[in-house]
């Protein structure tokens, strides 16, 4: 891992319709998804941990910006801190859309082609894709976050879905799209976590108390009640198979 920590991040987009226009669809057929150079980040959540793995920052990089300054709000954050970034098929899809839109506004993405460790796909160290990971790089089908983070414990996806961000751009609901990149972001953190202790990188001594202190950190933020509500933190904190005494019984 690298001194930074470990950063993980999730896009949301939106078509860039400058460069793209959609095909005309029948009523009710679903559209068909953009090019990758056609997605405009409108949001780029992060949750930043230290290399304890304790709390240090949840947020929209570059919030009050546009495009262009949200990428290098983001570039200039990796280039000073060189955390592990930790992504959703983040190979797939995050990180080819940052690069991609980063050469169209002239963003300097430095970190990305200095750091080969982040570009081998069968390496965690500069760049952890659970997704990939998980599936074994392609070996067996990619499972969803959705159903990875109900696996242990979570709520997956409460209400919206990557399906609906263009609509709600379009409505003028931005905060509702930063805050379900963040919910995504903060079930991407906790199975990051779960993953540690999987690959033996990390003891349940350790994970443990980490996965207590991001939902300490979370309570006290305020934001996310809905989501917290929603976690079955025995299975989360791996109690559930230690069974509930029996008042009954002496």
């Amino acid at each position: 891992m690298k001194r930074g920590g470990y950063l993980v991040v999730d896009l949301e987009t939106v078509p860039d319709g400058t460069l793209y226009t959609p095909p005309e669809t029948r009523p009710g057929e679903e559209k068909p998804f953009p090019p990758i150079y056609a997605h405009q980040p409108v949001a780029i959540g992060a949750l930043w941990l230290a290399p304890d793995l304790s709390f240090k920052r949840i947020g929209i990089i570059g919030e009050q910006q546009d495009e262009a300054g949200q990428l290098e709000a983001f570039s200039e954050f990796i280039e000073r801190e060189s955390p592990t970034l930790v992504t959703w098929n983040g190979r797939g899809f995050d990180l080819p859309v940052l690069v991609l839109r980063s050469l169209r506004h002239g963003v300097s993405m430095g970190w990305y082609y200095r750091r080969s460790d982040v570009r081998y796909r069968y390496s965690d160290e500069g760049h952890l894709d659970l997704g990939d990971a998980l599936s074994d790089r392609g070996a067996s089908r990619m499972t969803s976050l959705d159903n990875a983070a109900r696996l242990i414990g979570l709520p997956g996806k409460m209400g919206v879905d990557g399906s609906q961000v263009d609509g709600l751009y379009r409505a003028g609901r931005l905060v509702e799209i930063r805050h379900y990149c963040m919910t995504d972001v903060i079930q991407t953190g906790f199975v990051l976590l779960r993953y540690l202790l999987l690959t033996g990188r990390e003891t349940r001594e350790q994970v443990i108390p980490a996965i207590r202190g991001l939902l300490a950190a979370l309570e006290e933020d305020g934001r996310f009640g809905e989501l917290l509500t929603g976690v079955d933190r025995r299975r989360l904190l791996l109690g559930d198979s230690d069974p509930e005494p029996d008042p009954a019984k002496p």
